[in-house]
């Protein structure tokens, strides 16, 4: 039967209760706007409000008779091959956890690659998962991990034949992408699911031109942020599910157990209209974008000192698998500057946000929301970098280890770790101690240490001379990595 795109329950739902001047005596106490402080109506505007309704009691009845939410999620699944999905307003932060939770439980393994996002860590730290981590591919000569390989996925099943699945995150926040149809056949061949992190390739199903997304590629779930690539608004997130291997009860508990019972109505709707957008339009939108960021990265690599990372240098044999170019990556130690000075430089004298930055590299993301006003400024703004970068010093030097060395042994589980009894110690005595917390330089936000982790000195000089260099920390106890959070010495 035909599915009418068309629609956007969400959105229509909305647009009804507004219409028919619905009174409401139940939370948000604004009240339609009516209650909320002047300044911050100026500042966001009503419509913010009058967006901010009830899901339940409010868009819908208290029994869901319009079955709102499930139409528009029914709607979603269609758009993108899937056979269930799932809609979150705690961002895919929660959504990736809901999928762990509903592959593995307490004590049970998972196979995971090592580049994955803090919010993997936090599932493993709460739910007791024993993580068995799977080796990204690394480029040396970039400092820079890829997704890892099929056959590094099989080798992990052969020596953990009890694991019950697998999760892979691809693209990565830098746009080198997995051979999902390759890791996918790895795991089916026991029979375990696969999970993907694809929160950045919300985009994916709607171009050819873009690599293969989780769903056609056989992943049994997927779990895409639809603020990043999408036009949804921040936190939204969607999953998907398809298979069997996975029941959709079960997966909708573990998500149920973890979200909120208060979902944001205005993020559903932008969740429910960007699918009808795609739909729609998607491929004349990403067509256009792909045509842009072309344009745009044959400009850059023009810039002397800059060079824009390609498919060139994230495809072939150890490396990547495939590759977006909506994420421009432009290497810019070739000015004798960092990351960090060049997002500050952009930010303080362009007014220009960029989405990443490293110790060689910034990433402009681009989307089909851009067009050539909003990259002839981003391309003018480069150039004055360019020029001004003799006049902002030298780049303080980050001591980035080699691959083997950036790898600790994980001494014990991540939820032992985190939630044992722990102390802190200066960093200069905490190598050999085993790490009691997460440090993570943060974006793209895969963390550095674990829980659980026996650190290093070379890690821990890497993330001291990053943290001087401009390197973002967010989550240790300690902001400025003086000390550092470890399992008391009676538990080492």
């Amino acid at each position: 039967m035909a599915v009418d795109h068309t629609h956007a329950p969400v959105l229509e739902a909305l647009a009804e209760y507004r219409r028919t001047g619905r009174l409401s005596f139940t939370p948000p106490g604004h009240k339609q706007a009516r209650g909320a402080d002047p300044a911050v109506r100026q500042v966001l505007g009503d419509a913010v409000f009058l967006g901010d309704v009830l899901a339940s009691g409010g868009l819908d009845d208290r029994l869901t008779r319009g079955r709102v939410l499930q139409r528009a999620q029914e709607l979603m699944a269609d758009a993108v091959h899937a056979e269930h999905t799932f809609f979150s307003t705690c961002g895919s932060s929660l959504s990736v956890k809901a999928a762990m939770l509903a592959v593995a439980g307490p004590h049970e393994r998972l196979l995971i690659g090592r580049d994955a996002h803090k919010s993997v860590v936090s599932g493993l730290i709460l739910s007791g998962i024993e993580p068995v981590w799977v080796e990204p591919r690394w480029d040396a000569e970039r400092h820079l991990a890829h997704p890892p390989s099929a056959a590094a996925f099989d080798r992990a099943f052969a020596e953990h034949p009890d694991a019950k699945g697998a999760l892979v995150t691809s693209p990565t926040p830098y746009g080198s992408c997995a051979d999902l149809r390759a890791v996918a056949e790895v795991c089916h061949r026991r029979p375990v699911p696969l999970i993907v992190d694809e929160a950045w390739g919300a985009h994916l199903p709607f171009h050819p031109e873009l690599p293969s997304w989780a769903m056609d590629a056989g992943a049994d779930i997927c779990v895409t942020s639809i603020h990043k690539m999408g036009s949804g608004l921040e936190q939204g997130s969607v999953f998907h599910l398809q298979g069997d291997l996975v029941p959709p009860e079960l997966l909708g508990m573990r998500a149920d157990l973890l979200g909120t019972t208060s979902p944001s109505v205005l993020i559903l709707a932008g969740l429910d209209g960007w699918r009808r957008q795609m739909v729609l339009h998607g491929w004349e939108l990403l067509g256009a974008a792909l045509d842009l960021a072309a344009h745009v990265r044959v400009t850059i690599e023009e810039i002397d000192g800059m060079h824009v990372n390609d498919r060139a240098d994230f495809c072939g044999r150890g490396k990547a698998d495939d590759f977006d170019p909506l994420p421009v990556i432009i290497e810019v130690d070739g000015l004798g500057i960092t990351g960090y000075q060049a997002a500050d430089w952009l930010r303080g004298f362009h007014n220009i946000e960029t989405h990443l930055a490293d110790h060689r590299r910034i990433g402009a993301q681009l989307t089909h929301a851009d067009d050539h006003e909003t990259t002839g400024e981003l391309l003018a703004a480069l150039k004055d970098l360019a020029a001004a970068a003799p006049d902002l010093g030298p780049a303080p030097q980050v001591e980035v280890p080699s691959p083997s060395g950036l790898r600790m042994a994980q001494d014990r589980l991540p939820r032992d770790a985190f939630f044992g009894p722990a102390e802190n110690v200066p960093v200069a005595e905490a190598a050999g101690r085993v790490a009691a917390e997460m440090v993570t330089p943060y974006p793209p936000g895969i963390p550095a240490v674990l829980p659980g982790e026996r650190l290093t000195e070379p890690v821990l000089r890497y993330l001291r001379s990053g943290l001087a260099s401009g390197m973002n920390l967010p989550d240790p106890s300690d902001p400025e990595l003086d000390t550092i959070r470890v399992v008391t010495s009676q538990e080492q």
